[in-house]
C-alpha cells in the first residue's frame, strides 16, 4: 500500500481503464472540434474574408499547431493518471479546440454562408471561454512540470490565485461589451453602461494577473532547476530548450512575413509538445545535452556564415563599383562568397565547438584534454 501511494505521489501510478477512457474522451472532443475548423477552412477557402478577420492560410496553420496539446495530454493522463500535468494539458487542448470552433463557426455562418447556421454571434463566444480556460491553465504547465507537484508549499498562494481569477474571468467575460474576441463580431450579451465598463476593467485586470502568473510560474521552474539533480534536471532542460526555441521564433517573427512567422510558431509549438513528452516519459532523456551542444554550435556557425557571406558580397560590390563605376551586382562576388564560406566552414565549426565546450561543458572539455594528453 505504501509503495503504491509513493507511485501516486510521483505521478506514475497504474493505468486505470476509467482514467484512460476519460483522458481519450476529452482528447477526442478536442480533436473533433479542431477537425470541424479544418472542414470550414476547406469549405470557405475560396471565399475572401473581410478586413479584420483572420485570413485562411494563417488560420489553417495556427489550428494545425493546436493538435499536439490534446494528443500529448491524452497520452500523459492515460499513462500517468495521478499526475495532474496531463489533465492540465488536456484542458489547454480543449481550450484550443473551443477557440478554433468559435471562430470557424462565426466565419462560416456570417461570411461563407450567411444565415446557414443559427446564433453565430452567441456561438462565437465559445472561443472566449476557450481563451479563458487556456490562459488559466497555462501557469500550471509551468508550476507542475515535470512531476505534477508544486515546487513547494509557498506556491499554493499563486496556484489558488490563478484558479480564482480564472473562474471569475470565465464567469464575467461573456458579458463584456464590444467584440466577442474569437471573431470580430459584437458580443450579443455585452452589458453597456457603468456595469459594462466595470466588467471590462475586471476582465482586463484578470487577464493581466494571469499573464503575470505565467511569468512567476516560469520563475518557479528556474528555481526548481537550480535545486534539481539527476533525472529532474534533465527533464527541465528539455522544457527549457523548447521554450528557448519558442523565444527565438517570436524574435524572428518581427523580421519575417506574417505567414512565415505563423508557420515557424506552429512548428515550434510542436517541438515544445515533443520536448514535454520526452521529459515526462523519460525517453532518450539524456540526449538533451548533446542536442543543446549541437544547437549552440550550428546556430552560432550559421549566423556567422550568413553574416560573412553577405559581408563579402557587399564588400566586393563596393570594390567593383569603385573600379568600374557600375552598380550591377557582379557574379564574381557571389562565387567568391561561396568559396570563402566553404573554406571557413570546418575551421569555424571547430573553433566554435571548442569555445562552447570550454564555456558550458568545462568538465567534459578538461576530461577530453586529459585523455588526449595521456595518449
Amino acid at each position: 500500500m505504501t509503495e503504491r501511494t509513493n507511485e501516486q505521489r510521483r505521478g506514475i501510478g497504474e493505468i486505470t481503464p476509467r482514467a484512460a477512457r476519460l483522458a481519450w474522451s476529452v482528447c477526442a472532443v478536442s480533436l473533433l472540434v479542431i477537425a470541424f475548423s479544418f472542414v470550414v477552412i476547406l469549405l470557405g477557402w475560396a471565399t475572401p474574408l473581410p478586413k479584420g478577420w483572420y485570413m485562411w492560410r494563417g488560420y489553417a496553420i495556427e489550428t494545425a499547431g493546436y493538435i499536439g496539446a490534446p494528443i500529448l495530454g491524452g497520452l500523459i493522463a492515460s499513462r500517468r493518471p495521478y499526475n495532474p500535468y496531463g489533465w492540465a494539458l488536456l484542458g489547454v487542448g480543449l481550450g484550443f479546440g473551443l477557440i478554433s470552433f468559435g471562430y470557424s463557426y462565426a466565419v462560416y455562418a456570417l461570411v461563407v454562408e450567411p444565415g446557414s447556421l443559427p446564433a453565430p454571434r452567441m456561438v462565437s463566444m465559445v472561443g472566449d471561454h476557450g481563451f479563458g480556460l487556456t490562459i488559466t491553465l497555462l501557469p500550471f504547465l509551468l508550476l507542475l512540470f515535470p512531476d505534477g507537484r508544486l515546487p513547494s508549499q509557498r506556491w499554493k498562494v499563486l496556484a489558488w490565485t490563478v484558479v480564482s481569477v480564472g473562474a471569475v474571468l470565465m464567469l464575467v467575460a461573456g458579458f463584456q461589451p464590444g467584440q466577442s474576441g474569437s471573431a470580430p463580431v459584437a458580443n450579443p450579451l455585452g452589458i453597456v453602461g457603468t456595469v459594462g465598463e466595470a466588467i471590462g476593467v475586471l476582465v482586463g485586470g484578470g487577464v493581466l494577473i494571469l499573464l503575470c502568473s505565467i511569468i512567476l510560474s516560469a520563475l518557479s521552474l528556474v528555481l526548481r532547476y537550480r535545486r534539481a539533480v539527476g533525472v529532474e534536471r534533465q527533464q527541465i532542460k528539455w522544457f527549457a530548450y523548447a521554450t528557448a526555441l519558442l523565444g527565438v521564433d517570436l524574435l524572428i517573427g518581427f523580421f519575417v512575413p506574417a505567414f512565415l512567422a505563423t508557420i515557424l510558431t506552429s512548428v515550434t509549438f510542436l517541438s515544445l509538445y515533443a520536448a514535454i513528452g520526452i521529459a515526462i516519459f523519460r525517453y532518450h532523456l539524456y540526449d538533451i545535452d548533446l542536442l543543446i551542444n549541437r544547437t549552440l554550435v550550428y546556430g552560432s556557425l550559421t549566423a556567422m556564415l550568413v553574416a560573412l557571406y553577405f559581408g563579402v558580397i557587399v564588400l566586393m560590390q563596393r570594390v567593383f563599383v569603385f573600379i568600374t563605376g557600375q552598380d550591377q551586382q557582379p557574379q564574381l562576388a557571389i562565387v567568391a562568397s561561396t568559396l570563402v564560406i566553404a573554406a571557413l566552414f570546418n575551421p569555424l565549426r571547430r573553433r566554435i565547438q571548442s569555445f562552447i565546450d570550454r564555456s558550458f561543458y568545462r568538465r567534459k572539455y578538461d576530461a577530453a584534454k586529459t585523455l588526449e594528453g595521456s595518449q
